[in-house]
């Protein structure tokens, strides 16, 4: 059996295997929030063939499933704490909890206030937790990886 590199050592070479999963969760999480935004701002100029999720009727806010998404990762980080299962797992986290940021007015106000003013809420704090995250990689900059990281790749 031939073992192949992880995908995420291509992406980001010199992070180091343990430090990864954290770069994942940040890069997933800024993205998803801008994606969330772009899709849910086409949803709300009706753009042709885009529409809300529902199921019977009733509209799935895209808070479950981040809520779901973080339900799994807890799963997973009690498994598998591979180099590999860090990086997806960390990747899998930074989604799911920006889909609930990004719903976080809602959550606190209890009313669909997304494009209110009070909806700035979730924005504010998708912003501060981007910069905040994005400050602490930054400042806490680890170790490139070395020769010894390498046995951890492989997972």
């Amino acid at each position: 059996m031939t073992s192949h590199p992880s995908p995420w050592l291509r992406l980001l070479p010199g992070i180091s295997p343990k430090r990864r999963g954290f770069v994942l969760a940040w890069w997933g999480f800024a993205l998803t929030f801008g994606g969330m935004r772009l899709l849910t701002w086409l949803i709300h100029i009706d753009v042709a063939g885009i529409g809300d999720m529902q199921a019977g009727g009733v509209h799935i806010h895209h808070y479950v499933w981040g809520i779901l998404l973080l339900a799994a990762v807890g799963a997973a980080g009690l498994t598998d704490r591979s180099a590999r299962a860090r990086a997806w797992t960390g990747l899998a986290y930074g989604v799911g909890l920006a889909l609930v940021v990004d719903e976080a007015a809602l959550l606190i106000s209890l009313e669909d206030v997304y494009w209110d003013t009070q909806g700035g809420i979730s924005v504010a704090l998708a912003i501060a937790v981007i910069a905040v995250a994005g400050s602490v990689l930054a400042v806490t900059r680890g170790r490139r990886a070395s020769k010894n990281d390498a046995h951890e790749e492989d997972g």
